[in-house]
């Protein structure tokens, strides 16, 4: 069905002898542009709200006084607009304003971090005088400001456009930057008091900090990471796609001499349009660890120890090991989410033909069964939701996520359409959340463990998504709780309301086209279903029996086989076992498997253990795709070229090694496989929305809600998610940016408080059988007998050091030493 595109109203008007049709109420700005007539500007950006606080963008309108700001001048029928171009008036009115903007810049443009690729530089140049006629002193202050760890203010570079003041406020809705004092003194600042006493200062705590630094007209807001480190005409500038989160944002990645020196947010309109979050922006350092593989390691039978080896003594004794475990017991594959599409499938493809099993799932987190039969049924190969469904939505329904810190450009369109057409956004959680409450969202608050009975009982959310367009959104905390993800699908048929499962990682929507689960192969089709499997096998060119047909083991029965001895060997995929719903139990297993193969870019827990260790590259240094949480696919390209492998060029290498040519080490012959097994139809085209091409479609499952547990005295239920900046290891190597993460706090309801004798910053200890947390207490409008931690932050390694996921019964006390 296509949608129907809505009649807009046009107005005609001439700029500079020209005819122009634009949409009425569109600024003289754009109706310029739409011509080609560049109209110089500073604190116009297309993204927010006019403001006409530079004036350098004056035209003369005929019928007015004085040249009017075409920034803030709606169009209107029959209007006569000269800009520089063809009035004098207005060349005239730009020189000065230009004038005026260099009384007191400074002139370090050799020096400044926007030097060559700077608006106020080139349009100086092209709108300006050639002389100064300004001999006085230029203003100065102290350079720079830090109004946090990561921005940096130059305050006398600075012409008050205002571009982050309004960013803030208008996008992010984090008013920690803001213009201060009157007068001469009017400038950008955080302070609480004397401007001049930076000790005084509030930090500008965003998680959106970066995009006022690349929307900063003049270098007034400098990047501390980057800040003098090299020169725009130095660098060279590739596409990228950010290997983070789900969102699929847009990047570009400048580089020199071999390293990436910054990130800037790309331009796509359909995804993050202009904007990205500080992780994406900043979190790129982990590549240049000391601890960074280049070379395969070997364990010495003699010593026990790893050593360097060359890549055919890897690969061979690698492939003797797995076709060993093969027969003795079977290879279990975990994958992890960090994977491009084309290498999930090389898994995928590896696992069933080289090693000839499906025990195989890129899930490492909680998991639970209900899940592998929701992804199959609600997920694999559909295009149902998309960014701009967002924007047109009647509602929104929040479970199990937690956007601003789990998809943080979901967050952003989301707050978008709630500024601009008051989109209701309703969430089920154990309290209002910062995001939540800047999305105005009406908050049901839950127990963690009872979101399937809320969800399947609330009269309020059922009228929600009844709206038209309304959408519920999952996360995949939701699979830890029993009939969430079964009431959420059966709640979105009866309502009518579409359905979207947001992952936390760049790589899990991709990994589920590509197979990377133990009931699905590549495009949903199930592996017990024979249609499916011969359909698979036809498109590798082999029979149909040498694909395993029983389901094959999730990640935790994996763990548990390998701890039991039931499994031969790993074979693991940059997996962190502090992730996995046990930490413990993956070491354990890691140490009883008889042989672990490890794909890992740096030394990490599962290297150390292993018995061959095969680097890999980094995002930066391959190319792939990544599918975001719509089912869109994001391509991207090498941006730095080196030796290093990608996963799927290094399982091509070693099923050669086992006397298979599997055909993926090539990412064009990956992606012509995968294409034909699952398409991944871009939003909007003909394909989009359709169901999966297996020959069986999974059915929806139909699990039974659960109750939370029942805290007794001294107990609490454990609620959790990770914060945006935590000590994921793809942060490593950015002090800067650790700098703006949120303080870990357990944050409590005022009875439960009361019940401990607490008050804010009094420490509360958090514990099981296996460990305990000691955090400052933060009391909370929130649901009584509910503790919340964050999942992995400094001081808050909840299920390394509790052993337990989000839902669980802990113990809960004051006292202690607060981390």
């Amino acid at each position: 069905m296509t949608d129907v595109v809505p009649k807009v109203d046009t107005v005609k008007l001439t700029i500079d002898g020209i005819e122009v049709e634009a949409p009425k109420g569109a600024l003289v700005i754009r109706a310029a542009e739409q011509i080609g007539i560049s109209i110089p500007r500073f604190c116009d950006h297309p993204l927010l709200a006019p403001a006409g606080a530079c004036r350098q963008c004056l035209v003369d309108v005929e019928g007015q006084r004085k040249p009017v700001a075409s920034c803030t001048q709606p169009v209107a029928e029959g209007m006569v607009v000269r800009t520089q171009m063809t009035s004098e008036v207005a060349k005239k009115a730009q020189e000065g304003i230009m004038e005026f903007l260099l009384i007191n810049h400074p002139l370090d443009c050799p020096v400044c971090d926007k030097g060559g690729e700077c608006p106020l530089q080139n349009q100086a140049m092209s709108n300006g005088q050639s002389e100064s006629r300004f001999v006085e002193h230029k203003r100065e202050y102290p350079k720079p400001l830090p109004i946090s760890t990561q921005v940096l203010l130059d305050r006398e570079r600075c012409v008050l456009c205002q571009r982050c003041t309004r960013f803030s406020d208008e996008i992010a809705g984090d008013k920690f930057i803001d213009l201060m004092e009157r007068s001469s003194n009017e400038q950008i600042g955080v302070f609480r008091g004397n401007p001049e006493s930076p000790e005084d200062d509030a930090p500008f705590n965003s998680y959106y900090s970066g995009n006022t630094i690349q929307i900063c007209p003049v270098g007034a807001l400098t990047s501390a990471q980057y800040r003098f480190r090299a020169r725009p005409f130095d660098l060279v500038s590739t596409p990228n796609a950010c290997e983070h989160c789900a969102a699929g944002c847009d990047q570009r990645a400048d580089h020199r001499r071999g390293k990436v020196m910054r990130r800037l947010a790309g331009d796509d309109a359909a995804v993050n349009e202009e904007w990205n979050c500080d992780k994406g922006r900043f979190a790129f350092q982990y590549t240049q660890a000391t601890d960074r593989l280049t070379k395969p390691l070997v364990r010495d039978r003699k010593t026990g120890e790893l050593r360097e080896a060359s890549w055919p003594e890897a690969l061979t004794v690698a492939a003797a090991g797995l076709a060993a475990a093969k027969d003795n017991g079977g290879v279990g594959v975990l994958t992890g989410g960090r994977l491009t599409v084309e290498d999930a499938f090389a898994y995928s493809k590896f696992a069933r033909v080289a090693l000839g099993t499906n025990d195989i799932d890129f899930r490492a987190r909680p998991l639970s069964g209900e899940e592998t039969e929701f992804l199959g049924s609600s997920v694999a190969g559909r295009v149902d939701v998309t960014y701009a469904d967002i924007e047109r939505a009647g509602a929104v329904v929040f479970v199990g996520l937690e956007p601003e810190e789990e998809c943080p450009i979901i967050f952003l369109r989301a707050r978008k359409t709630y500024l601009k057409r008051g989109l209701a956004s309703y969430a089920v959680a154990p309290f209002v959340s910062r995001g939540f409450e800047k999305l105005g969202a009406t908050v049901i608050l839950t127990t963690p463990g009872a979101e399937a009975e809320v969800l399947g009982e609330s009269e309020q959310l059922r009228e929600a998504l009844s709206a038209d367009g309304a959408i519920l959104f999952v996360g995949e905390r939701l699979a830890s709780v029993e009939g969430g993800l079964s009431t959420a699908a059966r709640i979105a048929e009866e309502t009518g309301a579409k359905l979207a499962w947001v992952p936390r990682r760049a790589g899990d929507r991709g990994a589920v086209e590509a197979g990377a689960l133990p009931t699905l192969l590549p495009g949903g089709r199930p592996v017990y279903d024979p249609a499916a499997r011969s359909e698979v096998a036809a498109a590798w060119q082999l029979d149909a029996g040498v694909l395993p047909s029983a389901s094959g083991r999730d990640t935790d029965a994996i763990i548990a086989a390998a701890k039991a001895g039931q499994l031969g060997a790993l074979l693991v995929g940059g997996v962190d076992p502090a992730d996995l719903a046990d930490p413990q139990a993956a070491e354990q297993a890691l140490d009883a498997v008889g042989f672990v193969v490890s794909l890992e870019l740096r030394l990490s827990v599962v290297a150390k253990r292993a018995d061959v260790v095969l680097p890999i590259a980094p995002a930066v240094e391959k190319t792939g795709s990544y599918v975001n949480w719509e089912g869109r696919v994001r391509p991207f390209g090498t941006v730095l070229k080196t030796a290093a492998m990608s996963d799927a060029r290094v399982l091509d290498a070693l099923g050669r090694e086992l006397g298979l040519e599997l055909g993926v080490g090539d990412v064009a012959a990956a992606r012509t496989q995968l294409a034909a097994l699952a398409e991944l139809p871009l939003p909007g085209t003909a394909e989009a929305g359709t169901a999966l091409r297996g020959s069986v479609r999974v059915a929806v499952p139909t699990v039974a809600a659960g109750a939370a547990a029942a805290p007794t005295s001294g107990q609490a239920v454990l609620a959790s998610w990770h914060h945006l900046l935590d000590n994921g290891s793809l942060q490593d190597g950015d002090g800067h940016l650790a700098g703006t993460a949120r303080t870990p706090v357990a944050r409590i309801s005022k009875s439960t408080a009361a019940d401990l004798g607490v008050a804010d910053g009094d420490a509360v200890t958090v514990g099981t059988g296996r460990g305990a947390i000691t955090l400052p207490a933060l009391v909370t409008d929130m649901v009584d007998g509910v503790v919340w931690v964050p999942t992995n932050s400094p001081g808050s390694t909840l299920r390394r050091t509790l052993g337990v996921a989000e839902g669980a019964l802990v113990e809960i006390s004051t006292g202690g030493t607060k981390s």
